[in-house]
């Protein structure tokens, strides 16, 4: 295989910072001429500048500030990670540029942000999560706030501890995994189901340093992760954990579905997916949820809502999407949730959440009567800042 041109990087993510330092040291020990770039977000808020630390096998190479901007730590890293990995690339000595990411930072803003305002003297190979599975479900269920825990990346950072790890884990092709004497079948098990596509290896292993120079692909990543289009895992029983897959054309009645909520985002570990709502019907709306906390959203239009001259303009992947869940009369408006979690009750899940959807009364009506159905999602759909 011809080798590409550009400084190879390699994005470490993840909230297991011990994890997340075993592999960094096991790439800077195996790959020669690797250098590790880390902007240390710890600080920021007292002291309104991020640490930036290079450093290689031998030890560290250079500390420097940066400030803060917009009084954004994650600002902050965005503006100074691609001149710093340039500089390395202009230096002509590194091999391998090994951005490790801090706590809650998401990777794939990082990755979007090195293939976005990159040249062609760097490139991105691959982002790998690294993960001990036996915080997995310690983190997934923590539903506590990032500033709670001393891990928010701005002031307004809203995210918590388990939605923030999920998207870390969920958008990483590869999983590093750092296995403990207190991890169990059940903890692997979980993992596995959250993320079956991932690549699960030993942090240790020889494959790491190959996968460090492979060849990332941000757009099909971004793909993988839109609701329209996402690739969800499919039902899965092992170990105690379970992976429930619930699919329906039906629309769902907004005030009934509204207040089953806390019951459904409490009854698993993790979920997520795509639904709709009887008195939105051509909004696509979005489902996460992990520890007790949901984000829902809207992710745009559905395609069937859209004129025909206007699918030429959505990419090829959405329309493949859509055309496996197109319907005779409601296209590719679609429930697709996935519930994921030990001791999963799978058919409590069912019947509640069919108990959701507009009863044959109701659908019958006709959709001209669904748009007069109670509003119960305006407030929840309402606009937030995002960080990561």
């Amino acid at each position: 295989m011809q080798e590409q041109a550009g400084l190879p990087v390699v994005i470490v993510a993840g909230l297991h910072s011990e994890a997340r330092r075993t592999v960094v040291d096991h790439l800077l020990n195996t790959v020669p001429g690797s250098v590790a770039l880390h902007h240390d977000l710890s600080t920021a808020a007292e002291h309104g500048t991020v640490l930036r630390l290079v450093r290689d096998a031998s030890g560290d190479l250079s500390r420097g500030d940066t400030p803060l901007v917009n009084d954004c730590a994650c600002c902050a890293l965005r503006e100074d990670l691609v001149p710093e990995l340039r500089r390395l690339a202009d230096g002509g000595t590194a091999r391998l540029a090994v951005v490790e990411l801090w706590d809650s930072v998401e990777p794939q803003s990082m990755a979007e942000v090195v293939v976005t305002h990159g040249t062609d003297t760097i490139r991105l190979a691959n982002v790998i999560t690294a993960v001990d599975p036996a915080l997995v479900l310690p983190c997934l269920t923590n539903g506590d706030d990032l500033a709670e825990a001393g891990l928010a990346a701005a002031a307004n950072d809203q995210r918590t501890v388990g939605d923030t790890w999920a998207r870390q884990t969920e958008y990483a092709p590869v999983l590093a995994v750092v296995d403990s004497e207190d991890a169990d079948d059940e903890d692997r098990a979980l993992l596995a189901q959250l993320h079956p596509t991932a690549r699960r290896i030993p942090a240790d292993s020889t494959d790491l340093a190959r996968l460090a120079f492979a060849d990332f692909d941000v757009e099909a990543a971004s793909a993988a992760q839109h609701p329209a289009c996402a690739l969800l895992p499919q039902e899965a029983d092992e170990a105690g954990v379970t992976t429930f897959v619930w699919r329906r054309h039906r629309p769902f009645h907004p005030e009934r579905l509204y207040e089953a909520l806390e019951d459904l985002c409490c009854a698993a570990a993790r979920s997520r997916g795509r639904f709709w709502l009887a008195d939105r019907p051509d909004t696509l709306l979005s489902w996460e949820a992990a520890g007790g906390a949901l984000c829902v959203e809207s992710a745009g239009p559905w395609l069937a809502s859209l004129p025909d001259a206007a699918w030429e303009l959505v990419p090829p992947v959405r329309r493949a999407a859509a055309s496996l869940d197109w319907h005779p009369e409601h296209g590719d408006r679609c429930q697709h949730l996935v519930f994921t979690s030990p001791g999963l009750d799978s058919d409590g899940l069912a019947h509640l959440l069919d108990s959701c959807l507009l009863t044959d009364a109701e659908y019958a009506a006709g959709s001209a009567s669904w748009k007069h159905l109670s509003a119960a999602f305006d407030e929840l759909l309402e606009p937030v800042d995002s960080v990561g």
